[in-house]
């Protein structure tokens, strides 16, 4: 990888990571135009970094408000830590279960199958913009009517990690866009929505980070490749990692100005263009 190409993937992460139009779908396609193999292991280390650069940027954006919220008094703390990790027990139960079932679904090996393989199926990749797409419009237009305050209880907690686990297997569904779209669909107010949607990011993202870099130095190994390799591959992962930190914090500002302001519908609207675009370049 050049430096250039390092710079137009952290942009292209930091931005769509946090924005609800699939951070995955534009790397990966980024990644195709440039002539890069987003199932190489240099662009898994790559987007581990990403990752962690973006979650920071979560970190440092929400931190305020959920000290005010989850962090107010050990009552809140508690009541609000339980939903997060029912939603995430949740979301690990689909995800893992969608794992086992993908192989037999695409009719390939179960054996040694792993999701990364997914990656460069384009149709896969514009299926699940379009599904997120519609989600999305639907949330964002009902929303625009009166206003509602649901509590985030068992059933909202359950019904978002439902959903979040639905997103892990396929790029192209936004994570985030379809977390915040059912909480809205389920009635709760946009900042709760918003808020919880992304203290389930700062608990989910960590694990995935360490599946990837555990992925990256398996085939490092195997490769048989020297240190030095992975120095010359860290430098580059480090300055991407700034970059989408910067990127990141940019985009849930615009992400919360739009939300906010009853625009979330037009994030739909791009994913269903995404999609089909996806589909003429790629297909």
């Amino acid at each position: 990888m050049t430096l250039l190409q390092v710079l137009i993937l952290a942009l292209v992460q930091g931005f769509c990571e946090l924005l609800p139009v699939s951070s995955s779908a534009h790397v990966i396609m980024a990644e195709k135009l440039m002539g890069l193999d987003p199932t190489a292991p240099s662009m898994t280390l790559l987007l581990v970094a990403l990752h962690t650069g973006t979650m920071f940027a979560v970190i440092v954006y929400f931190w305020r408000e959920w000290q005010t919220t989850y962090f107010s008094s050990t009552g809140a703390f508690v009541r609000n830590a339980a939903w997060i990790a029912l939603a995430t027990v949740a979301t690990g139960a689909v995800g893992f279960g969608l794992l086992k079932l993908l192989p037999h679904l695409l009719g390939v090996p179960a054996e040694g199958f792993e999701v990364e393989q997914l990656f460069g199926n384009p149709r896969l990749i514009a299926g699940a913009l379009a599904a997120a797409g519609v989600l999305i419009t639907i949330a964002g237009l009902r929303s625009r009517g009166p206003v509602t305050d649901a509590p985030i209880g068992t059933t909202v907690a359950l019904g978002i990690g439902v959903v979040q686990g639905l997103c892990l297997p396929f790029r192209g569904f936004s994570r985030s866009g379809a977390t915040i779209s059912t909480g809205l669909l389920m009635g709760v107010a946009r900042q709760k929505a918003e808020e919880f949607s992304f203290a389930l990011a700062v608990v989910l993202t960590p694990a995935i980070i360490v599946k990837e870099l555990l992925r990256f130095l398996k085939a490092h190994a195997a490769a048989g490749a020297n240190p030095t390799g992975l120095v010359q591959l860290a430098w580059p992962s480090v300055v991407g990692m700034g970059l989408s930190f910067l990127a990141g914090l940019l985009a849930l500002r615009w992400l919360s100005r739009w939300l906010e302001h009853g625009r979330w519908h037009y994030f739909g609207i791009y994913c269903l263009a995404a999609a089909a675009a996806v589909q003429v370049v790629l297909g």
